[in-house]
């Protein structure tokens, strides 16, 4: 009895000390520079720059309706139920998994009944001679016949593998990384859905300021149109101006035509990313000249702060994932070894079953080496291999990438703004060119083609004002969105 507990805890200490044969894990460095860009187009870098991450998406989001759009969305979004189930799942693997580093101990019980095999055999026996011999007495047969009954209880495990290298562990590692991985992509996909819910959001708004323009220049293009064609009817004016306004107006009519349409789809786009129908207590007018988040966000910045995003952290958790698959691959190739144990008693009554003397135990060590099974383990332990530097590729490619959102989104940065003051002055002198070459043309000084070309560049002006100021909005998104914010409520 001493001798067997002795035996146990000299096996257990053993596989507590066993080696390890995963790969010491080392994050691959030098995939992008170390600053994010600052010069030239770029912010120039700031002192006094607030982390991103710690500024909240309400407090980013300026605008209630946008925030309440977000919420709901944080809350019905079919893709984040989807990535809240992915973690369920991860993080139910990981048990199943980790459930191989300590033995299943079962309790079983028994009770057999058997008959007197000696009486039985005297039974035969005395039938046989009365037989051979004419005659025969058959006494004791009957005092011998009884049943035999047997019980027994036992608590053990068996085949629990003793990780002597590192197998088990490994694969537990592999699994916990994998639910560490698929909680990142869980809040990767949360920062995403508030970038694009924002993003879709303004996008209706600009949407419904081009439609307001569209109406208010088809209105005036209409006028225009009426004007020329009476001109052209009396002889004051040609067929060549009547078709040019004609030409405007059709122009301006078929914008109608399609922003209605564009304004109906970014509507079931909202509606889809929000995971339900957004009210239109929620839905913008426009876009109007304010800013629906904050203006100011960090330049200047090292690129660790890459490292903190979590689509950079899955990548992370998984490449440590392959780092233990090639350790349970190598451990693989050496001796397995299991042991079956069990403690019991047993006793020829189910009232003594507790009682003493009836105590049982067996230990049953076992020991398998792998000789030849056709290079399957080799095979597996090449394809961990294989599998690390595709994590390590996919990590490095994962950093390049968000270096470049990054840099496209603070390149924007640096002159959207200029472009923003420029298209303003650009609308100004537009409408004072038309409202001077209206006056001419009243006048006689100018014909209505001038006037006409004129409405057309204030129309586009308009338009493309619309479109900047949309671009300043999504890039101050965007940059949140890269920069890894989004993550607090």
């Amino acid at each position: 009895m001493i001798r067997s507990r002795s035996a146990l805890a000299l096996l257990a200490a053993t596989a507590l000390a066993g080696c390890n044969l995963a790969p010491k894990y080392v994050r691959p460095e030098g995939a992008v520079p170390a600053v994010l860009p600052q010069d030239g187009i770029y912010p120039p870098a700031t002192s006094d720059a607030p982390d991103v991450t710690s500024i909240g998406w309400q407090s980013f989001f300026t605008d209630d309706r946008l925030r309440r759009s977000i919420a709901l969305g944080l809350k019905n979004n079919r893709d984040l139920r989807i990535a809240a189930a992915n973690v369920l799942q991860a993080r139910a693997h990981y048990r199943v998994q980790r459930a191989d580093l300590v033995p299943s101990t079962t309790l079983s019980g028994s009770a057999s009944y058997t008959s007197n095999i000696q009486g039985a055999s005297g039974a035969l026996g005395g039938g046989a001679g009365a037989s051979a011999g004419g005659a025969g007495s058959g006494t004791g047969v009957g005092a011998s016949s009884r049943d035999v009954e047997f019980y027994s209880i036992n608590a053990g495990f068996s085949a629990f593998e003793l990780d002597l290298f590192g197998r088990l562990r490994n694969l537990n590692r592999a699994a916990l990384e994998q639910y560490f991985a698929t909680e990142e992509a869980q809040r990767a996909t949360r920062i995403s859905l508030i970038a694009e819910i924002a993003t879709a959001w303004l996008t209706y708004a600009a949407d419904q300021d081009q439609l307001r323009i569209s109406q208010e220049y088809m209105i005036s293009f209409e006028k225009s149109l009426e004007l020329t064609r009476a001109q052209f009817r009396i002889g004051i004016a040609s067929e060549l101006e009547a078709r040019q306004a004609e030409t405007a107006y059709q122009g301006a009519r078929n914008d109608i035509a399609v922003l209605k349409t564009r304004v109906a789809q970014d509507k079931n786009a909202l509606d889809l990313l929000v995971g339900a129908p957004v009210l239109d207590a929620l839905l913008p007018q426009g876009l109007g000249s304010g800013t629906a988040a904050l203006p100011l966000l960090p330049a200047g910045l090292s690129s660790d702060i890459l490292l903190r995003r979590p689509d950079i952290l899955q990548a992370e958790h998984q490449l440590v994932a392959q780092n233990a698959n090639i350790g349970a691959a190598r451990a693989a190739l050496f001796p397995r070894i299991s042991l079956t144990a069990t403690l019991g008693t047993i006793s020829a009554a189910l009232g003594g079953l507790f009682a003493g003397g009836g105590f049982t135990y067996t230990g049953a060590p076992s020991i398998s080496l792998p000789l030849f099974d056709g290079g399957r383990l080799r095979g597996n332990l090449d394809a961990a291999r294989a599998g690390q530097q595709v994590a390590v590729s996919s990590y490095e490619k994962t950093v390049q990438t968000a270096f470049r959102e990054v840099a496209d989104a603070l390149a924007q940065r640096g002159t959207i703004d200029e472009q923003l003051a420029a298209q303003t002055a650009r609308v100004e002198a537009a409408n004072v060119a038309l409202r001077i070459s209206d006056a001419r043309y009243r006048s006689g000084v100018e014909s209505f083609l001038t006037t006409l070309d004129s409405q057309r560049t204030s129309y586009s002006a308009q338009q493309q004002l619309i479109t900047t100021r949309l671009m300043r909005e999504s890039n101050m998104v965007e940059l949140y969105r890269s920069l890894g914010g989004g993550l607090i409520s």
